[in-house]
């Protein structure tokens, strides 16, 4: 119970909000892009019909180049995020100085500086989370490029000893998976400004947390892009 003497219920109740938007909001995207489609769902589909198309050419070299360029999208982030993780925990080792200039900010609720530590902590662990969701997209992306390079001659599909939907589906799937997870990583970076809010007030950082949800909605639902994409 002395845990919980640390914040008061309105922060408690602010930061089980923020967890539980985006968590939920995280289902949510699962879910209701089984049913509308979403933009990764759509760019999933590009992705099955670029490694069908790969399974025309021989050599790949277009197609491995362009692996590689979207695999240094989660690399730079996770080298990113290392840089960040870094800064927040000299940030720990210097709390009072820290917390002494977060005074100095107008509108700034004042709290105590285990409060600080706190939710200098928990943005602590959003980008160790968002680290690891990096590093395993970058991992993902590895896996795609071996199938990719051990994707057999056009020859060897058009004679039937290989099905070509099955493979091209298998590494498309892979691919989805890498940019899903690169998704979930570029996600935890949004919330990520939510929890900077807390800094302020419980409610700006409740109030950040919807406007957070709000833009991840519109951007992979109601985007402009998406609705290029989906222009057959």
């Amino acid at each position: 119970m002395q845990v919980f003497a640390i914040l008061p219920w309105y922060d408690w109740l602010a930061l089980l909000f923020f967890f539980a938007a985006w968590m939920g909001y995280a289902w949510f995207a699962r879910y209701w892009g089984g049913k509308r489609p979403s933009l990764l769902a759509t760019t999933n589909r590009y992705r099955r019909y670029w490694m069908l198309q790969a399974t025309y050419r021989d050599p790949r070299m277009i197609d491995g180049i362009i692996t590689q360029s979207l695999a240094s999208s989660p690399s730079f982030f996770a080298s990113a995020t290392m840089i960040v993780i870094g800064g927040l925990l000299a940030a720990l080792g210097t709390t009072d100085k820290a917390a002494e200039f977060v005074r100095e900010i107008p509108f700034v609720t004042r709290t105590s500086m285990l409060v600080f530590e706190l939710k200098v902590l928990v943005l602590l662990g959003i980008f160790v989370n968002a680290f690891f969701r990096f590093t395993w997209s970058m991992r993902q992306y590895t896996f795609a490029s071996l199938v990719l390079g051990a994707m057999p001659p056009p020859a060897e599909f058009e004679s039937g000893k290989f099905a070509r939907e099955h493979y091209a589906n298998r590494a498309g799937t892979l691919l989805g998976l890498a940019a899903e997870t690169f998704n979930d990583g570029i996600r935890a970076y949004y919330f990520s400004f939510a929890a900077m809010a807390w800094i302020f007030s419980p409610l700006v950082f409740a109030i950040a947390t919807a406007v957070v949800v709000g833009i991840l909605y519109s951007r992979e639902f109601g985007s402009q892009v998406l609705h290029v994409l989906r222009d057959d």
